[in-house]
Formats: structure tokens, C-alpha cells, sequence
């Protein structure tokens, strides 16, 4: 959750001072909206509810969604609405206040909000105390869970419980259960008559990155659930059970189960993270550059206003902090991507493309290959005093100089204005057990995005086992790893966060078929390096 966006208990909060800091968006009275999250992740919510969360007035999370939701790129939301942390037994006197002063209330739920139930006591409470409700579907546990774990349903008859105690014996037996309640749904299939040799599937934290599939039968269920330790289990009895393994669709992404470490500047979107999950990773964020704003701010107001005034020809943006920079301050003073009419805009690096076209600009000059400085200098126009009516540049940039680029574009003929636009700081150090667990190989990969988070993470935490696979983004990542005696294995073809991230699942699944052809088992990265200890 972006850091200006407090959240607050929902049993301490105030109506009445929630009702004088926002106007309610519409008269008396309001209403609560029960949103289905399936399980909290960005990518399982509908349209629908994000839609919803974005027309809000106030935010009630149910305990088990974190707030760091409402912080994914994905996800947009009023910046002055109000973020309520709901207990298992909330007041609901105080959201039936707030929705009978004329808020919308969306109150966020893991899940399905009716089929899996959580709703349901919740609406019937705020009904009786007068409010309107709306309910936004979520994607159902039970069908996250069978959908993940490769299970066709077909025409199967189904019994789903959250109870081990079986009323019936039904042909196929689905139960999101405890570890701890696994024997005793076991017990009563058996007594009511189902062979111990009948297939089925465990399936521990079903739908996440970490999910993993146990096939076994009803006569071993109890000893498979041993392990687990309490977690939240799916589990399915009968034939349903004895699934296609072409269909274990989740399981065989080619990073699956990865933990991939992601050196990042603090507060950027999770691009990479998002890429990894999508290839079943489990990415672990470390925030080694802090982006500050210059230490004198009179600069960079007055290019900004040379900017809208028409001072320049070219802005040459050559980071995505830059872009930010700028377009955080046009923001502020009330203006959007028009400000940029009539400018040429030069932009270097995949990201810094995309923070533009974020803000629907489309550069006009992008270098081919190498996205560096230099590579931009080589390609850049010289200055025409026949066609060019301006002859200055704007450079916003990072504390750290370009000289190699402002002294190349001053001999083409420019006048080149730089302006500090951002400061990067390395960030304090990570825990300790972030560290341990770089050091000691227990992280399968580390993908690096720029040349300064390879400087910056050996510098606060220390380089990666050598069992760690390192992916770099370009060309001076890789000499940056090279330089702190790192060895990469995955570059892509374009440097390009995407494709960095593509790039190395593709080496993980060519890692896979190699040991399969070997006939070696296949362990992850880190696997391999508690096996040699």
C-alpha cells in the first residue's frame, strides 16, 4: 500500500470525523458492497470489483486480506478514502453509520462473499440496521482450489464441506479443511463404506505459488496431511482425484515454487514481481534505492515552468525515476500529458518508454539496441537553425552526472539545461534473515534491473550464493555483476523488465528438460544446495 494511505482498525474509527474530513459521493443514504477477492491477490479480482474499489468512498478489508492490495498497480482507489481494517467480530453499527450518511462502502472479502459464506452474517447485521447492500461475485476457494490442482469437474456429483463430518457418501468428496481435520474425514469415509484404496489429492496452499500437490489414497490421507502443520488444505476423494497429469497446469509453470529475489527501488509498481508470479514464482522484493526528492526543489520548478512555457525544443528523459519526477510535479500543479504539446520528447531504457506512455506520451526518439546515453547521443539530431525555433534541451535527472551525454548533444549544436530532478540513496540494510538466506543459497534466483541494484545489494546485504541463478536486464547490469564477480546466466535478447523475467523462466525450463534427459531428479536451485550440505 503506497505510503501516504493509513489503515486503522475498523472498531476505532470515528464516523463522525470520517463524515467531516470527506463528502459522502452521493445522498443519504448509501450503501455496503460486498467485494469478492478470490484469494487477495490483484489478479483474482473482477472487473467488476475493481471498479467498485475505485468508486469508493471508504475500504473495509476483511482480516484475512492484507492492505497492501489496495497498493498493487492493478488496483485504483480513491487516495482519500478511508482504509478500515475489519475484526472477526466487527461493529458493524459503525459501517452502518457511515453508509447511512451517504457513503459507498466497499467491504472486501476473500473468496466468493456468498459461496464461501464470509458475507453472509455481515449482511443479514447490516440489513437489520438499515442499509442497502450490493454483492460484486468473487472467484469461490472450492473452485481456486480444484481449477489449481488440474481437477476437470465434468458432470461429477460433488459433496463440498468445510466440515469433516459426512452426513452422506457422496462419489466425489471435496473439503477445504485444517491438516489437523484431514484423519477425521478419512475416518468417516472409511466408515461409511469407501475402499481405502479410493485415489485422492492434497493439495497444500492451494492457488498460491507455494501450492503443492500430494496424490495418495483415502487408506494414506491421514499420513499425507501430517506435514502440513495446520495450514489450509485442499483436499478430494474419489476419481475426481486421479487427475490428468497434462492438466496439472499450475504446478508445471516453468518457475514454479521459485523464490526469486528482487533488488528494487523502494515504492516503484511490482512489474517483475507480477511477471514471476505469472510464471509461478514466489518473488521476494528488497528495496536497495530510496528515490528522493533534490535537496534544493527551486531548480527543477523553475525547468517545469520552462517546460510549460515553451523554453524547450527536446526533453530527454533517460530513467523512469526522471519521468516520474516530472510528471508527479505537472500533477501538482493541476496539468497532465498536454503540458508535453508541442515538445520532442527522447527517452532511453524500456522503462522509461513505458513510465511515458503510462501518462500517454509516445516518444519521439528512442536509440536502437544498447538503450544507453550514448547509444541516444549517436542517433540524436543536430541542431537546424532553419528548422529547429528553439535550441534548448531539457535533462532531468538524477543526482549522479551524464556528462556523456550533455557534452555529445552540446557539439550537435544544442544548449542543454540539466536539472536534478531526483536523488537515489541506498537503502538500509535487510533483515537479517534476508541476508542469511542470500548468502547461504536459499533463494533459487535474483533478478537484477539496473547496474545500480547489483552495487547496491552487494553493498547491504552481500552477493548471492553461487548455486543462485542471476539474471541481468542489459548490457551494464552484466558488467556491473561482472565487476562484483558475479556469474549471469540469463540475459534477454531486448533489456527490457518483461523480458527479463521471460528470459529466465525460459531458462528454467530448459534447466528442467536437461535434468529430466540426465535422469536426475528435478530440485529447484536451492534444493540442490541443501542436498550438498
Amino acid at each position: 500500500m503506497s505510503e501516504h494511505r493509513a489503515a486503522i482498525p475498523l472498531d476505532e474509527c470515528d464516523p463522525a470525523e470520517v463524515t467531516s474530513r470527506i463528502r459522502p459521493s452521493r445522498g443519504a443514504p448509501g450503501h455496503v458492497v460486498f467485494v469478492g477477492t478470490g484469494l487477495g491477490g490483484p489478479l483474482r479480482l473482477t472487473l467488476a470489483g475493481l471498479q467498485t474499489i475505485a468508486d469508493a468512498d471508504v475500504l473495509v478489508l476483511s482480516p484475512e486480506l492484507s492492505p497492501d492490495l489496495l497498493g498493487e498497480p492493478e488496483v485504483s482507489c480513491d487516495p482519500d478514502a478511508p482504509v478500515l481494517l475489519a475484526a472477526v467480530d466487527p461493529d458493524l453499527d459503525k459501517v452502518a453509520q457511515l453508509a447511512m450518511a451517504g457513503f459507498s462502502v466497499a467491504w472486501l472479502v476473500a473468496g466468493d462473499p456468498m459461496i464461501d459464506g464470509e458475507a453472509e452474517p455481515l449482511a443479514v447485521g447490516l440489513v437489520d440496521r438499515g442499509c442497502r447492500l450490493d454483492v460484486v461475485p468473487g472467484l469461490p476457494k472450492a473452485t481456486l482450489a480444484l481449477t489449481a490442482s488440474g481437477i476437470s469437474d465434468g458432470n461429477r456429483l460433488w459433496w463440498m464441506t468445510r466440515d469433516p463430518e459426512l452426513a452422506e457418501v457422496p462419489p466425489n468428496i471435496m473439503a477445504l479443511l485444517q491438516a489437523d481435520q484431514v484423519a477425521e474425514l478419512a475416518r468417516q469415509a472409511r466408515d461409511r463404506g469407501l475402499p481405502t484404496d479410493m485415489p485422492a489429492l492434497v493439495t497444500v496452499n492451494y492457488a498460491s505459488s507455494a501450492q503443492r500437490s500430494i496424490e495418495t489414497t483415502l487408506g494414506g490421507l491421514a499420513q499425507a496431511a501430517e506435514d502440513c502443520d495446520g495450514r489450509s488444505l485442499a483436499v478430494v476423494v474419489g476419481e475426481a482425484a486421479r487427475r490428468d497429469p497434462r492438466l496439472n497446469w499450475y504446478e508445471s509453470k516453468p518457475l514454479f515454487g521459485w523464490q526469486v529475489l528482487v533488488p528494487r527501488t523502494k515504492g516503484l509498481p511490482g512489474a517483475i514481481e507480477r511477471r514471476l508470479e505469472h510464471h509461478g514464482a514466489i518473488p521476494v522484493q528488497m528495496a536497495t534505492i530510496s528515490v528522493q526528492p533534490p535537496r534544493n526543489p527551486q531548480p527543477m520548478e523553475r525547468a517545469i515552468q520552462g517546460l510549460v512555457d515553451g523554453r524547450f525544443q527536446w526533453v530527454i528523459f533517460n530513467s523512469a525515476n526522471s519521468v516520474r519526477a516530472v510528471t508527479e510535479r505537472l500533477a501538482l500543479l493541476g496539468l497532465d500529458s498536454r503540458a508535453f504539446s508541442g515538445l520532442r520528447i527522447a527517452a532511453v531504457g524500456a522503462d522509461t518508454v513505458e513510465a511515458l506512455n503510462n501518462w500517454g506520451i509516445s516518444p519521439d526518439l528512442v536509440p536502437e539496441g544498447e538503450q544507453r546515453g550514448e547509444a541516444l547521443a549517436a542517433e540524436f539530431p543536430a541542431f537546424d537553425d532553419l528548422l529547429d525555433p528553439i535550441n534548448r534541451i531539457l535533462i532531468p535527472r538524477a543526482e549522479i552526472a551524464v556528462d556523456a551525454l550533455v557534452t555529445s548533444v552540446n557539439e550537435l549544436g544544442w544548449e542543454v539545461e540539466e536539472v536534478i530532478a531526483h536523488r537515489t540513496v541506498r537503502a538500509a540494510p535487510p533483515p537479517a534473515e534476508i541476508r542469511d538466506a542470500i548468502k547461504g543459497g536459499r533463494f533459487d534466483a535474483v533478478v537484477f534491473s539496473s547496474a545500480s541494484t547489483v552495487r547496491n545489494m552487494v553493498g547491504i546485504a552481500g552477493k548471492p550464493h553461487a548455486a543462485t541463478v542471476v539474471a541481468a536486464v542489459g548490457p551494464a547490469t552484466v558488467a556491473s555483476c561482472e565487476e562484483h564477480g558475479l556469474r549471469v546466466d540469463v540475459v534477454p535478447e531486448h533489456p527490457n523488465l518483461v523480458e527479463l523475467v521471460d528470459a529466465l523462466a525460459e531458462f528454467a525450463d530448459a534447466r528442467r528438460q536437461d535434468l529430466i534427459a540426465g535422469g536426475e531428479p528435478v530440485r529447484r536451485p536451492s534444493q540442490r544446495t541443501r542436498r550438498r550440505k
